[in-house]
């Protein structure tokens, strides 16, 4: 009996994947070979040229990959860049047909011979920003080495219009050692490669041409070629607007209403170093972030400015104090500040006596005819006028009390003599009379002679007149004295408030002046930065 075997046919993934491995060993076991005999006679110290006179080319190729920062006080920028450098080795051929057709290979970058290309305005203190990577090899001898790098560089920074300013960063990449009869570079593209940039938050880059330069340097004859990638950035203003600018608009406003403030209020020059201090803080802020230059920024500027106007209305505020609080000493104003300030300044700058505010000063009104007046402690509903020589009696009293007066009909005590007088009429004029000293040189008379009644009568009307001549006298002296004090206190209050309405209007004036002088400002620092 025969047994038949039947053998299945292998997979086709398995044939497939035995083949790729042998395919792999065969191509591993060529590019072992390749390496060995690239390598039998090579060297990585000098220039791989067949002939010393002969020129090695060398392409530069820089992409930006990130912005990592800008220090602007020590005028440094740093970079993430991807540096590709391309040259020919005419030592490192093959033919792809003695190696099993392979076309490139990949080896350490110390292996083989690399341009001594760095960045002439390299920043970094220990130059061990770029790493050791592979290059790739191809057969005809093209060598590509890419190599990331962070790159710290030397770049002045004018900070003549910040925050609103423009920078221009150049890295300049060349050989430390190598002519340009040696080595030449050239420029694989007109710009560095910003398809991969990652956008910077503070920076927007506007663009990084190239330029290739040839320089002759004092210590060699020889040329010196170079590649500047110029980095155009421009900074972003909005941060700085919302941080820095608006806020010190807002307190350079509040300066001009220091004006407004009521000078009794005693706030006025708190005001004014409030601002100012507050305007400091972001002064030193600022000065903190720029570089010690003779370049003042723009902001810095406006800060400088707004504080100057700021100490300027503080001074003009105390000036403006010292005229409201003059003081009952002060001279009156002079005509020209009453025709100019009082009448033509005041109109302008809508200042008004009356109704304006709760310290106006309202005059008073005359007393009219008929008013009440309280005389001895009642109130009387009649008239009176006080005169220098007396008081009327048709005016003062009534007819009755005058002709009680005049009859004699009103006896009372002396209050320093204690003895019995009379009040009356005399000439219109109220007199009193001192029975006690009158009745007894009237009865030594009498006893005389009875002839002598009319010389008695005479003396005692001369001595009532002298009498009351004196206490008319002294009420005069009392009524003057109590008129002049009254006159100089009218005229002191009419000279302080003509020299408050003169402050007021000074207030007025300034707030509005200072109004328009911090509006501008803030005009010109807007419009610098559209």
């Amino acid at each position: 009996m025969r047994i038949a075997v039947l053998l299945k046919e292998p997979p086709a993934d398995f044939v497939s994947q035995w083949i790729n491995q042998f395919c792999l060993c065969a191509q591993g076991r060529y590019a072992f070979k390749l390496l060995n005999d690239l390598f039998v006679n090579y060297t990585n110290a000098l220039r791989p040229v067949e002939d010393t006179d002969n020129i090695i080319n060398v392409t530069l190729q820089i992409t930006l990959s990130q912005i990592i920062d800008m220090d602007e006080r020590n005028q440094i920028l740093t970079t993430y860049l991807w540096i590709r450098q391309v040259w020919f080795d005419a030592y490192l051929t093959w033919n792809k047909t003695d190696y099993d057709g392979i076309d490139t290979i990949r080896i350490p970058s110390s292996y083989v011979w690399r341009p001594d290309i760095v960045l002439y305005n390299n920043a970094d203190d220990h130059f061990s920003s770029s790493m050791e990577t592979n290059v790739v090899i191809r057969h005809d001898g093209q060598i590509m080495w890419d190599k990331p790098a962070i790159t710290k560089s030397s770049c002045k920074v004018d900070v003549s219009y910040f925050p609103f300013d423009a920078q221009q960063c150049r890295l300049t990449f060349g050989s430390w050692t190598h002519n340009g009869n040696q080595m030449d570079l050239h420029n694989a593209l007109d710009s560095a490669d910003l398809a991969d940039f990652v956008e910077n938050v503070e920076w927007e880059v506007q663009g990084m041409p190239a330029k290739k330069n040839v320089i002759l340097y004092g210590c060699c004859s020889d040329p010196y070629p170079d590649i500047t990638y110029t980095l155009h950035l421009k900074r972003r203003a909005s941060f700085y607007i919302f941080n820095l600018l608006i806020p010190c608009m807002m307190i350079s406003f509040l300066a001009p209403l220091g004006f407004y403030l009521p000078a009794d209020s005693g706030e006025k020059v708190s005001l004014g170093v409030t601002v100012l201090l507050a305007l400091t803080v972001f002064q030193l802020l600022v000065a903190e972030s720029m570089p010690p230059s003779e370049n003042v920024p723009l902001i810095g500027k406006y800060y400088i400015a707004t504080m100057t106007m700021i100490t300027a209305s503080t001074a003009l505020t105390i000036f403006i104090m010292n005229i409201h609080h003059c003081g009952p000493e002060a001279q009156p104003v002079p005509a020209w500040a009453r025709r100019f300030i009082l009448q033509y300044l005041a109109r302008i700058c809508f200042v008004y006596d009356m109704g304006e505010s709760c310290l106006s000063v309202h005059t008073d009104k005359p007393a009219q005819k008929g008013s009440n007046y309280t005389l001895n402690g009642q109130a009387e509903g009649e008239d009176f006028t006080l005169r220098v020589r007396g008081v009327s009696a048709g005016e003062g009293c009534s007819q009755k009390i005058k002709d009680q007066l005049n009859e004699d009909v009103s006896p009372t005590l002396s209050p320093w003599q204690g003895k019995e007088s009379h009040s009356g009429w005399i000439d219109g004029t109220c007199v009193d009379i001192d029975h006690g000293e009158v009745a007894g040189a009237t009865a030594e008379t009498v006893s005389e002679s009875g002839a002598t009644g009319k010389e008695s009568a005479k003396k005692r009307e001369i001595l009532v007149e002298s009498q009351c001549l004196f206490h008319q006298q002294n009420i005069r002296r009392n009524i003057e004295y109590i008129t002049n004090f009254y006159q100089e206190q009218k005229a002191t209050q009419r000279r302080n408030g003509e020299w408050r309405k003169v402050a007021k209007v000074m207030d007025r004036f300034f707030m509005w002046i200072f109004f328009i002088m911090v509006f501008f400002m803030s005009l010109l620092i807007i419009g610098k930065a559209v």
